[in-house]
């Protein structure tokens, strides 16, 4: 069967889906790509009469019973489609089924789920990737409107509230990628072509996030993400980078990847991430490397002034590391440190504290 990627482009009100999607089709087609698109089943509801804010629950139950039916026909149908193309195919989502369940109690979407005969974890496994635009709402409040879509009806504040129950929803997805706003808007665009290019396996520049040893001066940190990672690298030949991760969240939802990566040149590399079962996982862990520990650490995801950041604390042979890196800020943008964070060093660009140096054995 023809390999075909799904990725599902999503996020908060007025985050910059719409543009976005417009960039995305022109830049892959141009590059020999069949680019098809989902449509946002909401806004076709919408447009067809639906009320999603109506005070009737058993019309609000079928809407949104309908809106997953009609988004799982969607997207199995054109990937049927898909694989008739002679060529290279990507399927992009404006939004994906698990958007759906940030909108409804959790009773409901149980609910609807079971009469659907499919599971959060089943839909969430659906897609390659999911990339998260954040709203204009949470750090680029002066581009915030909601003129651009007829149907849109937030407030700031209501926006930042969507924005977040839509990224705890994707929460769990091996390759979930949530995408900072910027001053420059192509700034975010290009992260976005980035992204998705990096999941087609195409080469892509090595960049630098920017990383800091911090201090953590309070642990009262708003709409925070906390997880456990526990990653093992294995025996590679030259130029290959292999790592196998398992990330355990909260509520005891687990994944495992597998991601390889392959220096092309001075300044490129492929990248290829799969998710792995329990036993498959296990299993690799016989190939580890035995020059190298495994590693151990807290993982802490959160948005501060529209920009995401991962906080590392670090255990067992590093206990007493704690290292804070940006995603997506660029050279020219300042990093917006919140408040509960001290930073003791800035450490971009600094091998020594590469994670694959870092489980060396000393």
């Amino acid at each position: 069967m023809k390999d075909i990627k799904k990725i599902v482009l999503t996020g908060g009100p007025c985050a910059g889906k719409t543009t976005a999607l417009v960039k995305v089709i022109e830049h892959f087609s141009s590059r020999g790509y069949k680019v098809f698109t989902i449509p946002e089943v909401p806004t076709i509801f919408l447009q067809a009469g639906m009320d999603y804010l109506t005070k009737n629950q058993d019309w609000f139950y079928e809407g949104e019973k309908s809106t997953l039916e009609i988004q799982l026909a969607f997207e199995d149908d054109f990937t049927r489609m898909a694989q008739t193309i002679n060529g290279p195919v990507v399927i992009i989502c404006d939004r994906g089924a698990l958007d759906i369940s940030a909108y409804l109690p959790t009773e409901m979407w149980e609910k609807i789920t079971g009469l659907c005969n499919v599971t959060t974890q089943q839909l969430r496994d659906r897609y390659d990737a999911v990339l998260h635009l954040v709203s204009a709402a949470d750090g680029a409040e002066q581009y915030y409107n909601t003129t651009s879509n007829e149907v849109r009806t937030e407030g700031i504040e209501k926006a930042r509230l969507l924005d977040r129950k839509v990224i705890q929803a994707w929460t769990g997805h091996p390759h979930l990628r949530v995408i900072n706003n910027h001053d420059n808007f192509d700034t975010k665009i290009n992260r976005v072509l980035k992204e998705i290019s990096a999941v087609l396996g195409l080469p892509q520049p090595i960049t630098e996030e920017r990383k800091y040893i911090v201090r953590v001066t309070s642990n009262d940190i708003p709409n925070v993400i906390e997880s456990d990672i526990f990653q093992t690298y294995l025996v590679a030949d030259p130029d290959y980078e292999v790592r196998l991760r398992r990330r355990r969240w909260k509520g005891g939802k687990t994944v495992n990847v597998h991601t390889t990566k392959k220096r092309v040149g001075t300044n490129r590399e492929i990248e290829t991430e799969r998710q792995v079962s329990n036993a498959l996982y296990e299993s690799l862990l016989a190939q580890a490397d035995p020059y190298r520990h495994p590693i151990h650490k807290q993982r802490r995801s959160f948005i501060w002034k529209g920009q995401y950041f991962e906080l590392d604390t670090y255990h067992d042979q590093l206990k007493g590391l704690i290292i804070l890196e940006t995603k997506g800020i660029t050279d020219a943008e300042d990093v917006n440190f919140p408040p509960f964070i001290q930073v003791v060093k800035d450490i971009t660009g600094n091998k020594s504290y590469y994670n694959y140096n870092l489980a060396l054995r000393k």
